[in-house]
């Protein structure tokens, strides 16, 4: 897989993905086997149904706001707000206004 990202380039996380009228977006930063960096743009409105991962997961808001359930409870979340969604609890998210985030997950 050819890398998205130059590794040792500086780049931008809010220019580094566009937003898609109505809809989500992702692009991969990094992927290894420990896990890996994804960042997402989602129109306003759209969201992630519940689901859950096998493990845990560093949400980082990097432009705009967010509800995230996190085990049926409401979080929300704005620009330079992150949380720790752990391993196995379900989870949900939908985009309170435009908004982009980027998601690191770590196996183990």
């Amino acid at each position: 897989m050819k890398d998205v990202f130059s590794k040792s380039a500086v780049f931008g996380l809010r220019d580094a993905i566009e937003y898609a009228e109505g809809g989500i977006v992702s692009k991969q930063v990094l992927k290894n086997d420990a896990g890996n960096v994804t960042l997402f743009a989602f129109d306003s409105g759209q969201g992630l149904s519940e689901h859950s991962a096998p493990f845990d997961a560093l949400v980082q808001v990097i432009d705009g706001e967010v509800e995230i359930r996190l085990g049926g409870r409401p979080l929300y979340l704005k620009t330079g707000d992150a949380v720790i969604m752990p391993a196995g609890i379900p989870h949900s998210l939908r985009a309170a206004t435009r908004f982009k985030m980027m998601l690191t997950m770590i196996k183990g």
